[in-house]
């Protein structure tokens, strides 16, 4: 996959079949759209292109970004293991936020991105105060030269699939249901760093520690199943989302998964850490023998739950 990461000087020669949106957690909503691009691949030969913004609109232009359920780095990722074929991650300036949503399609989605198709859904904005919509991609589509497809949204109980609706569930720490309305499980990717260094020697249960930048989305803090996968293996775990309490000393908010029947080091390593299922809040205890059997509680109850889903693992 080509990407053009806040970049407004690119072209792609090759025609393609564009969609546009924020894609926060390629949602099943999301995949509609994807999989339709696929097909205009598959029927017409065009390129699949995906247009966004690196720091997304809600946050105006300020440095900090709006909470994600999904990085730009793992939204890469994600749209790499699709066979998507470019990724532009436009930068979104103040001039941008400005652009006549007419100028939009004309400049960057027929002009720089090649359009010959666009993929929206029925809600699609664009443009300045997002005056651009599905109408308006239909009503260029002649004079442009390219086709417009406008997909309706994908629902779930009577609701339709959004980046909004999944972090109410997520704020429950309802794992399943924001799973189920992802099409995959909510992960955490990034590198392994050091940690405390008290879970082996101490504890009993070496975990593998994550620090997950500050845009992204976190379910509340506590003690999740999981599942990680090494070297062509799916292994179970046993998550923290949290500051780890009962350890003296000030820690960033981190991901500290203890991998069940995995040995060896991890450090320095990305891993991607998928949460399945909400055990228990975080919480301190007054002694590390206190929190060592209640981690060997926590293992317990994550075989026993994986025991149950044998698919997940």
């Amino acid at each position: 996959m080509i990407c053009f990461i806040s970049q407004t000087d690119f072209h792609i020669e090759e025609p393609t079949v564009v969609s546009i949106g924020k894609f926060d957690g390629r949602h099943a909503g999301h995949q509609k759209l994807l999989q339709r691009m696929l097909k205009w691949k598959a029927e017409r030969g065009y390129r699949t292109a995906v247009f966004t913004f690196g720091l997304s609109p809600a946050s105006g232009v300020t440095v900090i970004p709006r909470r994600v359920i999904t990085t730009d780095a793992e939204r890469r990722a994600g749209m790499e293991a699709l066979g998507i074929d470019y990724l532009v991650e436009y930068p979104f300036t103040e001039q941008v936020s400005h652009m006549p949503a007419e100028t939009f399609v004309r400049e960057i989605l027929v002009g720089k991105m090649n359009a010959k198709a666009v993929v929206a859904g029925t809600d699609c904005g664009f443009g300045y105060q997002r005056a651009g919509d599905a109408a308006l991609l239909k009503r260029l589509a002649g004079e442009l030269g390219y086709e417009a497809e406008i997909i309706e949204k994908a629902q779930e109980d009577g609701r339709d699939i959004s980046s909004s609706y999944i972090k109410e569930e997520l704020d429950l720490g309802r794992m399943e249901k924001v799973n189920e309305l992802l099409g995959r499980p909510y992960c955490i990717s990034g590198t392994v760093v050091h940690g405390n260094h008290i879970g082996g020697p101490e504890l009993k249960h070496p975990t593998a520690n994550q620090i997950p930048p500050q845009e992204k989305y976190l379910p509340p803090f506590g003690v999740y199943v999981s599942r990680v996968e090494l070297n062509g293996r799916k292994y179970g775990g046993v998550t923290n989302i949290g500051r780890k309490p009962t350890v003296e000393g000030h820690w960033p908010v981190g991901a500290e998964t203890n991998i069940l029947d995995w040995n060896g080091d991890l450090y320095g390593r990305d891993i991607r850490v998928e949460l399945l299922n909400y055990e228990r809040p975080e919480q301190k205890f007054d002694s590390l023998e206190q929190l060592r059997n209640q981690l060997e509680r926590d293992e317990e109850y994550a075989r026993s739950y994986l025991d149950k889903h044998r698919s997940l693992c």
